[in-house]
């Protein structure tokens, strides 16, 4: 059975967790394949809200197997909270859902440390970081100095870590930071014997196995989103790990060919945390407005997100990165109460016309607009696509036909039941 992936074409925030809550029954495995605790994926069912971090968000689901896989960077401190958090609130014996792959690097203390000192630096070019540790987890990973998940089980661990935090307080000499290390190692080490509650696993190994399974369906969750490529998005305001489908390979280690069918989630419009261009980007009244409406505050660090119009040519290039073979559409309901909607079809660099996403994103970049005419009614209470407005149906066919791809899912609302499938 192929592994059908689930990832993000904007800046993050597209509303991942939820739809991989509602797709979940259809899939015996979710996946994580990317990313650590920088990402925030928001599920809400049952009149509650929860917000997951590094586990799938397939965890809700008792029949269903979660797996962190190599790809990602795991902080064992905000895991343990984690999970202490779903145990206590849901009664999940999550230890008995999920599993962890050896293979996935660990976050040190001192990476995040690093992370803070890192940023701080570089004043008014810092690039938003999350300070989770992510990008010197992964510097460690490239340069091939990092501790994994799968280290914690021999004998020479505490050896191996003192190496590497060596080797990290040897580089924070360099910057002007204070920081406070014993405690926070303290904590560190308590975690790292939590996770030995847990299942490690050479993932690549399970996954391929249940892939050879004719009756097992798995769902590859991404984290971020695709504009946060290190390769591919808008560089040097990314993220540290390969966010588009060809992640999920190396982050599970699978086959291209065994990837099925790719969704791609996109808001209505588009929002974005942290620094970086944003050609739609909306600093008036109406940008406040979808920030109000939406609630556009970032599910890990609660900053603000920037808000504005759809950008169809960022669309397209994640489209056409990712193979998209299905759309789906989140946070539609936002729009409500706009009389008027604008999607960029182009871009005006230097007085001419461009349709395609830029290698310089950071140049001086005007949208080239087309209008829609808003539906001005409320479609949190719509239940199927007959039901939702022509205005709203008008919007969506434009996409569809600007990306050749068809929008297969429409979210009208926060919480897994307000779930259109066209």
């Amino acid at each position: 059975m192929k592994v059908d992936v689930l990832l993000g074409l904007q800046w993050g925030d597209e509303g991942k967790g939820k739809i991989v809550d509602v797709l979940t029954p259809n899939y015996q495995v979710v996946t994580r394949f990317q990313g650590g605790a920088n990402a925030g994926h928001s599920l809400e069912f049952n009149n509650m809200k929860h917000v997951l971090h590094l586990i799938p968000s397939g965890i809700f689901h008792q029949n269903t197997k979660n797996i962190i896989g190599n790809g990602v960077v795991l902080d064992p401190v905000i895991f343990r909270q984690e999970v202490l958090e779903i145990e206590s609130k849901f009664g999940i014996d999550v230890p008995q859902r999920l599993s962890l792959a050896k293979k996935a690097n660990l976050i040190l203390p001192t990476h995040k440390i690093l992370d803070g000192a890192m940023e701080q630096s570089k004043g008014a070019s810092k690039i938003g970081s999350t300070l989770k540790g992510i990008g010197p987890a992964y510097t460690d990973k490239a340069g091939r100095n990092a501790l994994r998940v799968g280290d914690i089980l021999q004998a020479n661990f505490r050896e191996k870590y003192e190496t590497l935090k060596a080797l990290h307080v040897k580089q924070l000499s360099l910057y002007n930071f204070d920081y406070q290390l014993e405690a926070l190692e303290a904590e560190w080490f308590e975690s790292i014997e939590f996770l030995k509650r847990f299942s490690l696993i050479d993932s690549e190994q399970v996954i391929n196995q249940y892939i050879r399974e004719a009756d097992t369906k798995i769902l590859a969750e991404g984290a971020q989103g695709s504009m946060l490529d290190i390769d591919f998005g808008s560089y040097p305001f990314v993220t540290s790990s390969n966010t588009i489908c060809a992640g999920a390979c190396t982050g599970m280690g699978i086959a291209p060919h065994s990837i099925g069918g790719v969704l791609g989630i996109f808001k209505a419009y588009c929002t974005r945390v942290g620094s970086g261009p944003f050609p739609t980007e909306l600093f008036d009244e109406t940008g406040q407005k979808l920030r109000d409406i939406g609630h556009e505050y970032g599910a890990t660090t609660g900053r603000p997100r920037r808000c504005g119009w759809l950008d169809l040519v960022a669309l397209k290039y994640s489209v056409m990165l990712n193979g998209v073979t299905g759309l789906i559409m989140t946070k539609a309901d936002v729009l409500d109460s706009f009389e008027t909607l604008k999607v960029a079809v182009a871009y005006k660099i230097n007085g001419e016309i461009c349709d395609y996403f830029p290698y310089d994103i950071e140049q001086e970049i005007e949208p080239v607009y087309r209008e829609f005419k808003g539906w001005k009614c409320d479609i949190t209470c719509k239940n199927s696509e007959a039901d939702l407005p022509v205005e709203l149906m008008n919007y969506i066919r434009f996409i569809e036909s600007e990306t050749g791809v068809p929008v297969t899912i429409v979210s009208v609302g926060p919480d897994r039941d307000a779930t259109i499938l066209r």
